[in-house]
């Protein structure tokens, strides 16, 4: 497991590597933004923004994707996975909205996590980007590179990846921690073909030392 002076360490080099991680989900507000999150699920952010790019100009605010049929709300995000269940957690979140919260995204982890599509990572995305509170979101690029770093466990859930990262991080590097996690998992620390040979945290990474041992990484 990485010592706390290691993981400081591979914190420093994600943050020369990349200085200026966001959230790349296009928004405007925080409504925007738990809309483009819920829809993000098993889909990438570059797909979202294409869809979102129309949708936003469409739908404003809750009353708007209450105002249409499901089915058409459907056919405008068909090109995203699992559209018809995104759909329809939609227009429940809306509803919910309009009903608990005046219209408005409530700003505790706690409301968050009772709309309907929104789960911890939402939640903790929609707290960090659109009202700066401390929260570190799990994604798959963020478990990845934690585990093969060996700041995590490969068993740990990701509820534990998360508490695990927020123990050894600062509160207030949490939100860039999470941000450039991504972009590290994202552009270089890919699922597939990682870029080990190349890597400033190579001497610190046991999975990246155990695939240059066994021939599985190609160079560049």
């Amino acid at each position: 497991m990485l010592t706390k002076k290691q993981w400081e360490h591979c914190l420093a080099e994600m943050d020369r590597m990349f200085p200026d991680a966001h959230c790349e989900l296009v928004h405007d507000n925080p409504f925007e933004l738990t809309i483009a999150t819920l829809l993000s699920a098993q889909c990438t952010d570059v797909l979202v923004n294409k869809v979102t790019k129309t949708l936003f100009q469409k739908y404003k605010k809750p009353e708007d994707y209450l105002a249409v049929s499901l089915e058409e709300l459907q056919q405008d995000i068909r090109s995203i996975g699992l559209y018809r269940n995104k759909a329809k957690n939609i227009q429940a979140l809306c509803q919910r909205l309009l009903e608990e919260y005046n219209g408005e995204i409530p700003a505790s982890r706690e409301a968050l996590v009772t709309l309907p599509g929104v789960g911890r990572k939402t939640a903790n995305v929609v707290l960090s980007v659109a009202f700066n509170i401390p929260a570190l979101a799990v994604d798959t690029h963020v478990e990845r590179v934690s585990k093969r770093l060996g700041l995590c466990r490969w068993k740990d859930s990701v509820l534990e990846v998360e508490e695990t990262i927020m123990k050894k991080t600062p509160m207030d590097k949490w939100s860039k921690t999470h941000h450039q996690l991504i972009f590290f998992g994202r552009y270089h620390c890919k699922a597939q073909n990682p870029s080990c040979h190349t890597c400033p945290l190579l001497n610190d990474c046991r999975e990246g030392q155990k695939r240059l041992k066994k021939g599985l990484v190609k160079e560049a």
